[in-house]
């Protein structure tokens, strides 16, 4: 198992781990395949010193990955970075979320992050288990701001001040 951050080459298995994840109406309030290119800008915006994208191979097989991006994109919040996990199907339950995101938590204070937020569909009970594993808590609710195939969903928000975590 491999850990490492990604490059231009692997975006096309990102985006195939994330297409996956879509018809499941688990992990992403996007209800259509997105495209490869339509993600190029998205990639683009990570940087392996500041808010990274990393991805997960076992045997040479990228098997999920993990992105930070900064949150609500003002100068005040720099310190806070939102993350999402995703994992492909096959290697579900063979705790690379989990592996993922302890190696986020640990590499957060480098990065400048005091705190991670994670925005979780509350039906998403495997992800809302992971993530109180490492003592997220809730930070917010916010209740049917998402529709999915005609419901109206909930929509957790789970935080962990890291550097508070750490001392």
């Amino acid at each position: 198992m491999l850990i490492r951050h990604a490059v231009e080459q692997d975006l096309p298995r990102i985006v195939a781990i994330y297409n996956a994840a879509i018809p499941h109406r688990m992990a992403t309030a996007d209800l259509e395949p997105v495209t490869v290119e339509s993600r190029r800008h998205w990639f683009s915006g990570r940087s392996p010193s500041h808010r990274p994208l990393w991805v997960i191979e076992i045997d040479h097989t990228i098997a999920g990955w993990l992105s930070f991006q900064s949150f609500y994109g003002r100068p005040a919040y720099h310190g806070t970075a939102e993350i999402s996990v995703y994992i492909a199907p096959e290697y579900h339950r063979q705790g690379l979320g989990k592996k993922l995101l302890q190696t986020a938590i640990y590499h957060s204070p480098n990065l400048g992050i005091k705190n991670i937020i994670s925005f979780i569909f509350a039906h998403n009970t495997p992800s809302l288990k992971l993530f109180s594993s490492f003592s997220f808590q809730q930070w917010g609710y916010l209740p049917g701001v998402a529709e999915l195939d005609g419901i109206n969903r909930d929509l957790v928000i789970m935080g962990l001040a890291v550097i508070a975590n750490r001392e």
